[in-house]
């Protein structure tokens, strides 16, 4: 983000500051993925109690829905 203000400073042309937001939305996805599957794996998958796989599961269904709106 700071890359982008600093381009914004400089007065960066338009496709340089696209290609910087793009470059964070990428890297943005990237650690949305790692943190959905620790939480599908520590959360759903390896849980005993059925109970806490539900919460867990609604938890993962409510992000999904936020994320992918």
């Amino acid at each position: 983000m700071e890359a982008i203000e600093r381009a914004l400073e400089a007065e960066a042309s338009c496709a340089e500051i696209l290609n910087l937001a793009a470059s964070v939305r990428g890297a943005t996805n990237g650690l949305v993925v790692e943190l959905l599957e620790d939480h599908l794996r520590n959360h759903v998958v390896d849980v005993e109690d059925d109970a806490q796989r539900k919460v867990g599961a609604d938890e993962l269904i409510e992000v999904m829905r936020r994320h992918l709106k």
